[in-house]
């Protein structure tokens, strides 16, 4: 992995969490911007996991390799469902909240990332 796309996600995921409250609290059903900002932070974190992959499948081992492997595959699932989820139902308030709720799962999934990377060496 590498520390300063991880920084990049932390704070993307914080930031989209943030969109997401405010947009409730507007009570402003999820729309475009709520795709392409949730778009961004999947690209991201995209290039996170396939760099992730590529380094532990080249030689890198973690401490736990498959929990990493499986929190690189969660990292990268959850905003999307989140996503669906909130546009799914009749347009509400309470998409925002949904897109939060993924956002800050995912900056989770991504600390842990970065703390099982801890002891791969880089």
């Amino acid at each position: 992995m590498i520390h300063s796309l991880a920084v990049v996600a932390l704070v993307l995921t914080g930031a989209l969490a943030i969109f997401g409250l405010v947009s409730t609290v507007l009570a402003r059903p999820p729309g475009r911007e709520h795709v392409l900002a949730a778009g961004a932070v999947e690209a991201v974190l995209v290039a996170q996991a396939l760099i992730g992959a590529a380094r532990v499948f080249g030689g890198a081992r973690p401490a736990e390799t498959s929990t990493f492997l499986i929190y690189l595959l969660v990292s990268v699932c959850v905003l999307p469902i989140a996503l669906q989820f909130a546009r799914a139902e009749p347009p509400n308030r309470w998409g925002g909240t949904v897109i939060a709720v993924g956002s800050v799962a995912v900056g989770v999934a991504v600390l842990r990332l970065l703390s099982l990377w801890g002891g791969a060496g880089g």
